[in-house]
């Protein structure tokens, strides 16, 4: 037997004018979010302009920049958000993104004065101990501010921080690299001197401290859709409980992540090492290649987030319970006829023109699928649920993706300007596994969401 849902506090519905005020600060709260997001992909992205200079200056290989860029942050970020899931099922949400923020950027502007592999690998895992509290309490505060129709749209406006951020780390980063190319040391109040690329950390990771006082802003919703006993109270739910809520639901958890694992192993390997693609194979500056693939990292995935929220929501509306795995299998096809073709071509501005429509395809599902795993679970669980998504999305595809073309640079090509070619496999075998992982869930994923609109 299901349990029926309930709203803590037993509230009724609020008159229109108080639920449009309501929807209105809900927006408020994304874009707040959002530009939290945004600063956190800033934060973790920036080391794909710096390769380079971490290569001459520490003496390491191309498959431990793809391990630094990689599992340092995935593990941990990994490791963390399991725990850090269950305290946002129980804890005030806003406050733990605030302490997670302070975290990372600490971590980040530490990573300026590190000066060994070693020493930068444990500062980027810092950095993942503190971005794992964003989006699993992010995910939730969501599923409390809007409804069922508006939430894909919602998640996905939120995830656009990953193009955003990616977009600034690109044009800020490389645009920094460039000024400060002649200039091999640079002294720096309190920290001394230090190589003038260790300056990018620090002008990245000081402004948390403002986008922590941001965070405060938001507050905290009511929690809604929560499970109740037979008197309509709200239960606590034990860490087996919740256990045994996931289980229910396994099919559609495990093809949902794995979709998305998959995804990842795209998104995070162009991120990780189309920067690095157009320095060696076009011989770019870190500055042109910033400045050009920030802009259509921005445009044409942010548009293609957005989109892909549009029309999971309108399918949700129309009672096509698998739209969000729909628009996932769309976005596979997209990327792989596009994005492989895109990373072999000989001409750069080739490169370009079909990076853009290709991003656009990559960027669809990526706010749907998270807030596909919202729509089927009850709040008592939507942490731990998306700490658990994020945990296999990251050690699998935050890992994998940029680990991938390193190790086909390394040991297949034996050959560092090959890069674009190992871009490409791990595109087009990511791409494949999306496929296939979101169709097959179609006929589960159908069945858990109907499960949840009958408690409800």
């Amino acid at each position: 037997m299901i349990p029926r849902t309930a709203t803590e506090g037993h509230k009724s519905d609020p008159p229109a004018s108080e639920a449009a005020a309501s929807l209105g600060y809900a927006w408020w709260a994304v874009i707040a979010l959002t530009a939290v997001y945004t600063l956190s992909f800033v934060d973790r992205t920036i080391l794909s302009l710096l390769v380079p200079s971490i290569k001459r200056d520490l003496g390491v290989s191309d498959t431990q920049i793809g391990v630094l860029q990689g599992l340092a942050f995935s593990v941990f970020y990994t490791l963390m958000g399991l725990p850090i899931g269950r305290i946002a099922d129980r804890w005030n949400r806003r406050n733990l993104i605030v302490a997670g923020i302070l975290v990372w950027s600490l971590f980040t502007t530490l990573g300026s004065v590190a000066k060994s592999y070693l020493l930068l690998f444990l500062t980027r895992i810092g950095v993942g101990v503190g971005e794992a509290s964003l989006s699993p309490a992010g995910y939730s505060m969501l599923s409390d501010y809007f409804p069922k129709q508006k939430l894909g749209a919602a998640i996905s406006v939120f995830y656009m921080g990953v193009f955003i951020g990616t977009s600034l780390a690109q044009l800020v980063g490389g645009t920094t690299v460039d000024m400060l190319a002649r200039t091999p040391n640079i002294v720096v109040p309190v920290l001394g001197s230090m190589a003038s690329w260790r300056l990018t950390f620090v002008i990245v990771g000081l402004p948390g401290v403002l986008f922590a006082l941001l965070a405060w802003t938001i507050r905290e919703p009511v929690r809604r859709n929560l499970l109740a006993s037979a008197d309509g109270r709200p239960t606590q739910l034990s860490f087996g409980d919740a256990l045994a809520q996931i289980r229910m639901r396994w099919q559609s958890v495990a093809g949902i992540s794995l979709g998305m694992v998959c995804q990842g192993m795209i998104t995070y390997g162009l991120i990780a090492w189309i920067p690095t693609f157009f320095q060696r194979v076009h011989h770019w500056s870190p500055g042109q290649s910033g400045r050009a693939l920030a802009g259509i990292l921005l445009t044409f995935g942010c548009a293609g987030m957005y989109v892909g929220g549009r029309l999971s929501d309108h399918w949700q509306k129309r009672g096509v319970a698998e739209g969000p795995l729909k628009v996932a299998v769309i976005s596979a096809i997209g990327t792989l006829l596009l994005m492989p073709v895109a990373l072999i071509i000989s001409d750069p501005y080739w490169t370009l023109a079909l990076l853009a429509p290709a991003l656009f395809f990559d960027a669809l599902a990526m706010g749907t699928s998270a807030a596909a795993l919202q729509h089927i679970f009850p709040n008592q669980v939507r942490g731990q649920v998306s700490a658990l998504y994020l945990f296999v999305l990251n050690l699998g595809g935050g890992s994998l993706g940029p680990l991938l073309p390193g190790v086909f640079n390394d040991y297949l090509f034996h050959d560092p300007n090959m890069v674009g070619y190992s871009v490409a496999i791990t595109v087009a075998v990511g791409a494949i596994g999306m496929l296939i992982a979101c169709r097959s869930t179609y006929g589960a994923y159908r069945t858990h969401y109907n499960m949840m609109m009958k408690a409800a």
